[in-house]
C-alpha cells in the first residue's frame, strides 16, 4: 500500500480536524487539535521539535493523522504521536504503511537517529499487536501511564 505523510499546514489543518476514530478508541489518542497545540506549547520542552502530519492515500483522500516528535540532539528521543486513521480508513492498511513511512522519513531526514519510540495504553490490543507486528518491543518502560515501545533501526 502506498500512502503519503504531507506536512500539516494551513491548507489541510481544518479537514485534519474532522478526523475520528472509533468511540472506544477517543481516550487511546488525542485529537488533531490536541496534537497541534503542542506543536506551539511544546510540552516535552523546548528542545523538542514537533513535525505533524496529515496521511493520504494514492486517491489523494485524507486518511489519518500523525505526528513525529524529537530532540534531535540525541540519537534516541525520536517519537510517534497522536497517530489515528480516521475510523472510515481503519482495517485497510493504512496503518503498516503509515509507520513504514514514518520510519522511513526519520531514517532519510535524520541520519543519526537509533530508534523510533512510542506509548501505547496497555488495554489498547489491536494497537499493541500492530506495532509488535510492525517490529516495535516493550522497552520496560512506562511513561504517562503508556507502556513504551521502541522500533530499532
Amino acid at each position: 500500500m502506498v500512502i503519503r505523510i504531507i506536512p500539516t499546514t494551513r491548507e489541510n489543518w481544518k479537514d485534519a480536524l474532522n478526523l475520528q476514530v472509533q468511540a472506544n478508541q477517543n481516550h487511546y489518542v488525542p485529537s488533531v487539535a490536541v496534537s497541534l497545540a503542542k506543536v506551539h506549547i511544546r510540552p516535552d520542552g523546548d528542545e523538542y521539535k514537533y513535525l505533524p502530519f496529515c496521511i493520504y492515500n494514492t486517491e489523494n483522500s485524507l486518511v489519518g493523522f500523525v505526528m513525529i516528535t524529537f530532540d534531535e540532539t540525541t540519537a534516541w528521543s525520536y517519537w510517534l504521536n497522536g497517530f489515528m486513521i480516521d475510523v472510515s480508513c481503519q482495517g485497510k492498511g493504512y496503518g503498516n504503511a503509515t509507520i513504514d513511512s514514518v520510519i522511513r522519513y526519520i531514517r532519510e531526514n535524520y541520519v543519526h537517529s537509533k530508534c523510533l519510540n512510542l506509548t501505547v495504553c496497555a488495554d489498547n490490543e489491536v494497537a499493541r499487536k500492530l506495532y509488535e507486528k510492525m517490529g516495535f518491543a516493550e522497552t520496560g518502560d512506562v511513561y504517562d501511564d503508556e507502556i513504551v515501545y521502541r522500533f530499532v533501526f
